[in-house]
């Protein structure tokens, strides 16, 4: 995969997340702050935790940090997974999101 590659297919997951985020806090309860800054997304929700979201371009990765932990994703051609084998990206911030906001959210791609 090329940075340019690596790039494209990063902004359009941050570009989901972000769309999720409108719609999640559009259709539910949950108050998601989402924060964007250059390659990072931020996600604060209503009890102050954060979810942080991060491309790491020399690694063609996208790290993610949440309350149980962090991962690292690598893109494989048709989705973002998890280098130690724990599961696909969005199905993990869902999973991540629904802990720490204490509603059953659903993140996508786009």
């Amino acid at each position: 995969m090329t940075d340019t590659e690596f790039m494209d297919q990063a902004e359009r997951l941050l570009k989901a997340v972000e769309v999720a985020c409108d719609r999640i806090n559009e259709t539910t309860d949950a108050d998601i702050d989402n924060q964007r800054s250059g390659g990072m997304v931020t996600l604060v929700f209503a009890n102050r935790s954060q979810i942080v979201i991060n491309l790491q371009k020399p690694l063609h990765e996208v790290w993610m940090a949440a309350k149980c932990g962090g991962f690292h994703y690598k893109f494989d051609g048709k989705q973002w997974s998890d280098s130690k084998g724990q599961g696909e990206f969005f199905s993990s911030l869902s999973r991540y999101a629904s802990e720490q906001s204490g509603c059953l959210l659903t993140f996508a791609p786009v």
